[in-house]
Protein backbone atom coordinates (compact mmCIF):
# COMPACT_ATOMS: atom_id res chain seq x y z
CA UNK A 1 0.00 0.00 0.00
CA UNK A 2 1.17 3.52 -0.85
CA UNK A 3 1.08 5.62 2.11
CA UNK A 4 2.72 8.85 3.70
CA UNK A 5 5.03 9.10 6.87
CA UNK A 6 4.07 12.20 8.92
CA UNK A 7 6.73 12.37 12.08
CA UNK A 8 5.04 13.61 14.79
CA UNK A 9 1.33 14.46 15.47
CA UNK A 10 1.48 17.89 17.20
CA UNK A 11 -0.52 20.70 15.64
CA UNK A 12 1.19 20.78 11.90
CA UNK A 13 1.77 16.64 12.26
CA UNK A 14 -2.48 16.84 12.92
CA UNK A 15 -2.86 18.98 10.33
CA UNK A 16 -0.95 17.26 7.73
CA UNK A 17 -2.50 13.59 8.86
CA UNK A 18 -6.24 15.69 8.35
CA UNK A 19 -5.29 16.61 5.29
CA UNK A 20 -4.01 13.85 3.81
CA UNK A 21 -6.34 11.72 4.73
CA UNK A 22 -8.96 13.69 3.10
CA UNK A 23 -6.92 13.15 -0.10
CA UNK A 24 -7.73 9.12 0.56
CA UNK A 25 -3.48 9.16 1.23
CA UNK A 26 -3.24 6.74 3.65
CA UNK A 27 -0.68 7.34 6.48
CA UNK A 28 1.79 6.02 8.84
CA UNK A 29 2.53 8.10 11.95
CA UNK A 30 4.92 7.81 13.98
CA UNK A 31 5.43 9.62 17.53
CA UNK A 32 8.24 9.22 20.02
CA UNK A 33 6.54 10.46 23.14
CA UNK A 34 2.61 9.52 22.62
CA UNK A 35 0.28 10.78 24.78
CA UNK A 36 -2.99 10.02 25.03
CA UNK A 37 -4.74 12.88 23.16
CA UNK A 38 -2.43 11.74 20.22
CA UNK A 39 -3.32 8.07 20.39
CA UNK A 40 -7.10 9.09 20.56
CA UNK A 41 -7.03 11.55 17.26
CA UNK A 42 -5.12 8.58 15.54
CA UNK A 43 -7.70 6.58 16.33
CA UNK A 44 -10.01 9.05 14.93
CA UNK A 45 -8.15 9.20 11.40
CA UNK A 46 -7.66 5.42 11.48
CA UNK A 47 -4.02 6.22 11.34
CA UNK A 48 -1.58 3.23 12.08
CA UNK A 49 0.75 4.84 14.71
CA UNK A 50 4.02 3.61 15.96
CA UNK A 51 4.67 4.65 19.00
CA UNK A 52 8.18 5.28 20.02
CA UNK A 53 9.66 3.24 17.24
CA UNK A 54 12.87 1.67 16.94
CA UNK A 55 15.34 2.17 13.78
CA UNK A 56 13.61 -1.14 12.36
CA UNK A 57 10.24 0.49 13.37
CA UNK A 58 11.25 3.33 11.19
CA UNK A 59 12.94 1.26 8.26
CA UNK A 60 9.23 -0.62 8.24
CA UNK A 61 6.77 2.29 8.23
CA UNK A 62 9.45 3.86 5.47
CA UNK A 63 8.91 0.83 3.37
CA UNK A 64 6.71 1.70 0.08
CA UNK A 65 6.07 4.95 1.68
CA UNK A 66 5.49 8.10 -1.15
CA UNK A 67 7.43 10.36 0.99
CA UNK A 68 8.10 11.61 5.10
CA UNK A 69 6.13 14.93 6.15
CA UNK A 70 8.54 15.69 9.67
CA UNK A 71 6.73 18.19 12.30
CA UNK A 72 8.40 21.46 12.67
CA UNK A 73 11.26 21.18 15.45
CA UNK A 74 11.93 17.52 15.08
CA UNK A 75 15.42 17.34 15.65
CA UNK A 76 18.47 17.08 12.53
CA UNK A 77 19.72 14.27 14.80
CA UNK A 78 16.58 12.38 14.92
CA UNK A 79 16.68 8.92 13.16
CA UNK A 80 14.10 8.90 10.46
CA UNK A 81 16.31 11.23 8.41
CA UNK A 82 19.02 8.82 8.09
CA UNK A 83 16.48 6.39 7.83
CA UNK A 84 14.94 8.29 5.00
CA UNK A 85 17.70 8.51 2.84
CA UNK A 86 18.17 5.06 3.56
CA UNK A 87 15.60 3.94 1.98
CA UNK A 88 15.48 6.38 -0.64
CA UNK A 89 12.16 8.02 0.32
CA UNK A 90 11.70 11.90 -0.05
CA UNK A 91 11.53 14.48 3.08
CA UNK A 92 8.70 17.14 2.39
CA UNK A 93 7.71 20.12 4.42
CA UNK A 94 4.02 21.16 5.11
CA UNK A 95 4.79 23.67 2.37
CA UNK A 96 5.55 21.59 -0.32
CA UNK A 97 2.41 19.51 0.08
CA UNK A 98 0.03 22.88 0.43
CA UNK A 99 1.81 24.24 -2.97
CA UNK A 100 1.23 20.96 -4.78
CA UNK A 101 -2.42 20.94 -3.50
CA UNK A 102 -3.42 24.56 -3.96
CA UNK A 103 -2.14 26.90 -6.57
CA UNK A 104 -3.11 30.25 -5.16
CA UNK A 105 -0.13 32.78 -4.11
CA UNK A 106 1.91 31.89 -1.54
CA UNK A 107 4.26 34.46 0.26
CA UNK A 108 6.67 33.47 3.14
CA UNK A 109 8.50 35.51 5.61
CA UNK A 110 11.60 34.35 7.04
CA UNK A 111 14.29 35.72 9.96
CA UNK A 112 15.47 35.42 13.46
CA UNK A 113 13.61 38.16 14.53
CA UNK A 114 10.50 39.75 13.67
CA UNK A 115 8.49 37.38 11.35
CA UNK A 116 5.29 37.22 13.16
CA UNK A 117 4.99 41.15 13.27
CA UNK A 118 5.65 41.46 9.37
CA UNK A 119 3.15 38.49 8.71
CA UNK A 120 1.17 39.82 10.67
CA UNK A 121 1.57 43.55 8.88
CA UNK A 122 1.36 41.96 5.74
CA UNK A 123 -1.69 40.27 6.29
CA UNK A 124 -3.56 43.59 7.60
CA UNK A 125 -1.83 45.42 4.52
CA UNK A 126 -3.31 42.49 1.66
CA UNK A 127 -6.36 43.10 3.70
CA UNK A 128 -6.82 46.86 4.18
CA UNK A 129 -6.35 46.88 0.04
CA UNK A 130 -9.64 44.87 -0.65
CA UNK A 131 -7.63 41.02 -0.98
CA UNK A 132 -8.62 38.27 1.58
CA UNK A 133 -5.58 37.42 3.11
CA UNK A 134 -4.64 35.05 6.03
CA UNK A 135 -2.07 34.19 7.65
CA UNK A 136 -0.65 30.85 8.53
CA UNK A 137 2.47 28.63 8.56
CA UNK A 138 4.20 28.80 11.96
CA UNK A 139 1.03 30.17 13.82
CA UNK A 140 -1.58 28.48 15.30
CA UNK A 141 -3.45 27.64 11.64
CA UNK A 142 -0.54 25.60 9.53
CA UNK A 143 -0.48 25.95 5.98
CA UNK A 144 -2.20 22.93 4.50
CA UNK A 145 -5.21 23.47 6.81
CA UNK A 146 -5.66 27.26 6.06
CA UNK A 147 -6.08 26.86 2.20
CA UNK A 148 -9.02 24.62 3.05
CA UNK A 149 -10.56 28.29 2.61
CA UNK A 150 -11.44 28.74 -0.62
CA UNK A 151 -12.15 32.62 -0.25
CA UNK A 152 -8.68 32.95 0.53
CA UNK A 153 -6.80 35.25 -2.12
CA UNK A 154 -3.28 34.88 -0.67
CA UNK A 155 -2.02 33.17 1.97
CA UNK A 156 0.90 35.06 4.70
CA UNK A 157 3.49 32.23 5.73
CA UNK A 158 5.14 32.51 8.67
CA UNK A 159 8.23 30.42 7.80
CA UNK A 160 10.22 28.98 10.80
CA UNK A 161 13.91 27.33 9.98
CA UNK A 162 12.25 24.21 10.63
CA UNK A 163 9.79 24.23 7.94
CA UNK A 164 12.01 25.63 5.16
CA UNK A 165 14.66 23.31 6.58
CA UNK A 166 12.55 20.40 5.20
CA UNK A 167 11.09 21.72 2.21
CA UNK A 168 12.08 20.17 -1.00
CA UNK A 169 10.20 22.41 -3.59
CA UNK A 170 8.32 25.34 -1.24
CA UNK A 171 8.31 28.41 -4.17
CA UNK A 172 6.83 31.63 -2.72
CA UNK A 173 5.77 34.75 -5.11
CA UNK A 174 7.02 36.58 -2.63
CA UNK A 175 10.09 35.44 -0.45
CA UNK A 176 11.56 37.41 2.31
CA UNK A 177 14.28 37.12 4.80
CA UNK A 178 14.17 39.70 7.43
CA UNK A 179 17.85 38.88 9.32
CA UNK A 180 19.98 36.11 10.75
CA UNK A 181 21.67 35.45 14.15
CA UNK A 182 22.01 32.57 15.61
CA UNK A 183 19.48 30.57 17.24
CA UNK A 184 17.57 26.64 17.25
CA UNK A 185 21.12 25.07 18.08
CA UNK A 186 18.67 22.68 20.16
CA UNK A 187 17.39 21.31 16.96
CA UNK A 188 19.74 21.99 13.66
CA UNK A 189 22.97 20.36 13.57
CA UNK A 190 24.86 23.36 13.01
CA UNK A 191 25.19 26.98 13.17
CA UNK A 192 25.38 26.59 9.10
CA UNK A 193 22.76 24.12 9.20
CA UNK A 194 20.42 26.69 10.34
CA UNK A 195 21.70 29.37 8.29
CA UNK A 196 21.23 26.83 4.93
CA UNK A 197 17.35 26.45 6.29
CA UNK A 198 16.61 29.83 6.45
CA UNK A 199 18.00 30.51 2.98
CA UNK A 200 16.04 27.62 1.26
CA UNK A 201 13.25 30.36 1.47
CA UNK A 202 15.04 31.32 -1.89
CA UNK A 203 16.39 28.04 -3.65
CA UNK A 204 13.10 27.12 -5.48
CA UNK A 205 11.86 30.69 -6.76
CA UNK A 206 11.71 31.83 -10.58
CA UNK A 207 13.02 34.80 -11.91
CA UNK A 208 9.53 36.41 -12.37
CA UNK A 209 9.57 36.02 -8.38
CA UNK A 210 10.30 38.27 -5.84
CA UNK A 211 12.91 38.47 -2.97
CA UNK A 212 12.92 40.71 -0.28
CA UNK A 213 16.37 40.96 1.16
CA UNK A 214 17.64 43.17 4.88
CA UNK A 215 20.44 45.10 2.72
CA UNK A 216 22.55 45.42 6.24
CA UNK A 217 22.63 42.11 6.94
CA UNK A 218 25.16 40.26 5.32
CA UNK A 219 24.82 37.09 6.06
CA UNK A 220 20.84 37.74 4.26
CA UNK A 221 22.49 39.37 0.83
CA UNK A 222 25.40 36.44 1.14
CA UNK A 223 22.48 34.51 -0.44
CA UNK A 224 20.03 36.82 -2.07
CA UNK A 225 19.53 34.65 -5.60
CA UNK A 226 20.63 36.61 -8.70
CA UNK A 227 17.84 35.91 -10.82
CA UNK A 228 14.63 37.52 -8.92
CA UNK A 229 13.23 41.12 -8.44
CA UNK A 230 15.20 41.88 -5.81
CA UNK A 231 13.71 44.13 -2.91
CA UNK A 232 16.21 45.74 -0.23
CA UNK A 233 15.00 47.24 2.92
CA UNK A 234 17.12 49.26 4.59
CA UNK A 235 19.69 52.14 4.86
CA UNK A 236 21.38 50.65 1.49
CA UNK A 237 17.81 49.69 0.35
CA UNK A 238 14.90 51.19 -1.77
CA UNK A 239 12.72 50.73 1.01
CA UNK A 240 14.28 53.32 3.93
CA UNK A 241 14.26 55.97 6.04
CA UNK A 242 14.68 59.70 4.76
CA UNK A 243 14.30 62.09 7.27
CA UNK A 244 11.57 60.10 9.37
CA UNK A 245 9.52 58.95 6.25
CA UNK A 246 9.18 55.84 5.81
CA UNK A 247 9.97 55.56 1.73
CA UNK A 248 9.26 52.81 -1.04
CA UNK A 249 11.60 53.77 -3.66
CA UNK A 250 10.30 57.07 -4.12
CA UNK A 251 6.68 56.61 -2.58
CA UNK A 252 6.31 58.17 0.68
CA UNK A 253 4.36 55.93 2.74
CA UNK A 254 4.05 57.56 6.74
CA UNK A 255 6.00 59.06 9.07
CA UNK A 256 7.99 57.22 11.58
CA UNK A 257 5.58 58.51 14.47
CA UNK A 258 2.77 57.49 13.14
CA UNK A 259 3.88 53.68 13.86
CA UNK A 260 2.86 51.93 16.54
CA UNK A 261 6.15 51.91 17.81
CA UNK A 262 9.36 54.48 16.39
CA UNK A 263 12.14 51.65 17.60
CA UNK A 264 14.52 51.17 14.59
CA UNK A 265 13.98 47.47 14.79
CA UNK A 266 10.26 48.06 14.21
CA UNK A 267 10.64 50.82 11.65
CA UNK A 268 12.64 48.09 9.60
CA UNK A 269 9.47 45.74 10.20
CA UNK A 270 7.53 48.24 8.65
CA UNK A 271 9.65 49.00 5.78
CA UNK A 272 9.99 44.81 5.08
CA UNK A 273 6.22 43.94 5.24
CA UNK A 274 5.49 47.45 2.67
CA UNK A 275 7.72 45.14 0.30
CA UNK A 276 6.26 42.21 0.13
CA UNK A 277 2.71 43.29 0.51
CA UNK A 278 2.70 45.60 -2.52
CA UNK A 279 4.37 42.67 -4.35
CA UNK A 280 1.54 41.03 -4.63
CA UNK A 281 -1.28 43.48 -4.71
CA UNK A 282 -1.35 45.63 -1.45
CA UNK A 283 -2.10 49.49 -2.57
CA UNK A 284 0.13 52.55 -1.24
CA UNK A 285 -3.53 53.58 0.42
CA UNK A 286 -4.01 49.88 2.06
CA UNK A 287 -0.28 50.17 3.05
CA UNK A 288 -0.26 53.31 4.92
CA UNK A 289 -3.69 52.72 6.53
CA UNK A 290 -2.45 49.11 8.18
CA UNK A 291 1.10 50.99 9.44
CA UNK A 292 -1.72 53.50 11.10
CA UNK A 293 -3.92 51.12 12.65
CA UNK A 294 -1.68 48.40 13.29
CA UNK A 295 -1.34 47.89 17.57
CA UNK A 296 1.83 46.13 17.83
CA UNK A 297 2.69 42.23 18.65
CA UNK A 298 2.27 40.99 22.38
CA UNK A 299 5.10 40.20 24.13
CA UNK A 300 7.32 42.02 21.39
CA UNK A 301 8.52 45.19 23.01
CA UNK A 302 5.00 45.48 24.43
CA UNK A 303 4.48 48.59 26.97
CA UNK A 304 2.60 46.91 29.49
CA UNK A 305 2.79 50.42 32.47
CA UNK A 306 4.19 53.71 33.10
CA UNK A 307 4.21 54.61 36.23
CA UNK A 308 6.87 56.54 38.77
CA UNK A 309 9.06 58.04 35.87
CA UNK A 310 9.90 54.48 34.34
CA UNK A 311 8.25 52.11 31.61
CA UNK A 312 7.85 48.19 31.77
CA UNK A 313 8.42 46.54 28.34
CA UNK A 314 7.19 43.29 27.91
CA UNK A 315 9.45 41.44 25.17
CA UNK A 316 9.41 37.82 26.09
CA UNK A 317 9.16 37.01 22.50
CA UNK A 318 12.31 37.90 22.51
CA UNK A 319 14.54 34.25 22.34
CA UNK A 320 17.85 35.07 21.15
CA UNK A 321 20.33 37.43 21.73
CA UNK A 322 20.33 39.10 18.18
CA UNK A 323 16.63 40.01 19.42
CA UNK A 324 17.63 41.01 22.92
CA UNK A 325 20.37 43.69 21.19
CA UNK A 326 17.50 44.47 18.65
CA UNK A 327 15.47 45.72 21.59
CA UNK A 328 18.56 47.69 23.68
CA UNK A 329 18.81 49.55 20.51
CA UNK A 330 15.70 51.17 20.93
CA UNK A 331 16.63 52.33 24.63
CA UNK A 332 19.01 54.41 26.22
CA UNK A 333 19.03 53.15 29.64
CA UNK A 334 16.92 49.77 31.02
CA UNK A 335 16.96 47.17 33.70
CA UNK A 336 17.40 44.40 31.99
CA UNK A 337 15.70 40.85 32.82
CA UNK A 338 17.45 38.35 30.92
CA UNK A 339 17.48 34.46 31.36
CA UNK A 340 15.78 30.91 30.59
CA UNK A 341 17.14 28.21 28.17
CA UNK A 342 19.76 28.87 26.25
CA UNK A 343 19.05 26.11 23.26
CA UNK A 344 23.02 25.64 22.88
CA UNK A 345 23.79 29.33 21.90
CA UNK A 346 26.04 31.60 23.05
CA UNK A 347 24.59 34.39 25.42
CA UNK A 348 27.37 36.64 24.87
CA UNK A 349 25.92 38.90 21.95
CA UNK A 350 23.62 40.19 24.94
CA UNK A 351 26.14 42.64 25.55
CA UNK A 352 26.88 43.95 22.66
CA UNK A 353 25.08 47.24 23.55
CA UNK A 354 26.14 47.21 27.29
CA UNK A 355 26.03 50.94 27.37
CA UNK A 356 22.49 50.98 27.15
CA UNK A 357 21.95 48.98 30.55
CA UNK A 358 21.97 50.13 33.83
CA UNK A 359 21.33 46.66 35.44
CA UNK A 360 20.70 43.38 34.74
CA UNK A 361 18.24 40.53 36.78
CA UNK A 362 19.40 37.27 35.86
CA UNK A 363 16.55 34.46 35.92
CA UNK A 364 16.28 30.69 35.02
CA UNK A 365 18.40 27.97 33.69
CA UNK A 366 21.13 30.13 32.65
CA UNK A 367 21.03 32.84 35.21
CA UNK A 368 25.01 31.93 35.66
CA UNK A 369 25.51 33.05 31.71
CA UNK A 370 23.96 35.90 31.85
CA UNK A 371 25.41 37.38 34.60
CA UNK A 372 29.08 36.20 33.16
CA UNK A 373 27.84 38.30 29.89
CA UNK A 374 27.24 41.43 31.45
CA UNK A 375 29.18 41.26 34.71
CA UNK A 376 31.97 42.62 34.12
CA UNK A 377 30.48 45.90 32.85
CA UNK A 378 27.29 46.54 35.20
CA UNK A 379 25.59 45.46 38.24
CA UNK A 380 23.78 41.87 37.96
CA UNK A 381 21.36 40.18 40.62
CA UNK A 382 19.49 36.74 40.56
CA UNK A 383 16.12 36.13 40.78
CA UNK A 384 14.55 32.91 41.50
CA UNK A 385 10.99 33.90 40.11
CA UNK A 386 9.06 36.42 38.25
CA UNK A 387 8.23 38.00 41.25
CA UNK A 388 11.46 38.21 42.39
CA UNK A 389 12.65 39.74 39.10
CA UNK A 390 10.38 42.79 39.07
CA UNK A 391 10.65 43.94 42.53
CA UNK A 392 14.53 43.64 42.20
CA UNK A 393 14.22 45.52 38.78
CA UNK A 394 11.83 47.96 40.65
CA UNK A 395 15.17 48.52 42.82
CA UNK A 396 17.52 49.04 40.53
CA UNK A 397 15.46 51.49 37.98
CA UNK A 398 15.36 55.03 38.27
CA UNK A 399 12.79 57.54 36.92
CA UNK A 400 13.82 57.98 32.85
CA UNK A 401 14.66 54.09 33.40
CA UNK A 402 12.91 51.31 30.94
CA UNK A 403 12.18 47.77 33.08
CA UNK A 404 12.65 45.60 30.10
CA UNK A 405 11.93 41.74 29.82
CA UNK A 406 14.17 40.63 27.40
CA UNK A 407 15.19 37.12 27.84
CA UNK A 408 17.23 36.42 24.95
CA UNK A 409 16.35 32.78 26.08
CA UNK A 410 13.46 29.57 25.36
CA UNK A 411 11.08 29.87 28.63
CA UNK A 412 10.55 26.36 28.73
CA UNK A 413 12.48 26.11 32.30
CA UNK A 414 9.86 28.30 34.43
CA UNK A 415 6.80 28.24 31.98
CA UNK A 416 5.05 26.48 29.13
CA UNK A 417 5.97 29.06 26.26
CA UNK A 418 7.10 32.48 25.83
CA UNK A 419 3.28 33.88 26.03
CA UNK A 420 3.07 32.49 29.53
CA UNK A 421 5.67 34.28 30.58
CA UNK A 422 5.40 37.72 28.98
CA UNK A 423 1.71 37.16 30.60
CA UNK A 424 2.89 36.51 34.08
CA UNK A 425 5.17 39.52 33.85
CA UNK A 426 2.75 41.91 32.75
CA UNK A 427 0.12 40.56 35.39
CA UNK A 428 2.82 41.26 38.23
CA UNK A 429 3.74 44.42 36.81
CA UNK A 430 0.19 45.71 36.90
CA UNK A 431 -0.28 44.85 39.90
CA UNK A 432 2.13 47.47 41.57
CA UNK A 433 1.40 50.70 42.93
CA UNK A 434 -0.16 52.39 39.97
CA UNK A 435 0.82 49.47 37.34
CA UNK A 436 -2.48 49.92 35.57
CA UNK A 437 -0.69 52.30 32.39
Amino acid sequence: MTHAVVVGLGVTGRAVATALAKRNIAVVATEDRPRPEVRKFANSLGIDLVEAPSPTDLAQALDGAMFVAPSPGVPDTHPIFAAAQTAGVQVVSEFDLAQDWDTRPVVAITGTNGKTTVTELVTSMLQSSGLSAVAAGNTDTPLVEAIEDTSVDVFVAEASSFRLGHSARFRPVVGAWLNFGPDHLDVHASLEAYETSKANIWVHQNPDDISVANADDEVVMGHLPAATEHRLVGSNGAYRVVGSMLMANEVELVDVAELWSPLPHNTFNALAAAAIASGVGATFEGIRAALRAFPGIAHRVELVADFDGIRWYNDSKATTPHAVVAALGGFRSAVLIAGGSDKGISLAPMAELHEHVRAVVAIGDSADNVREVFGEFVPVVDAGSMAEAVEAARTLASPGDVVLLSPGCASFDWYENYTKRGDDFRSIVQALPGGNK
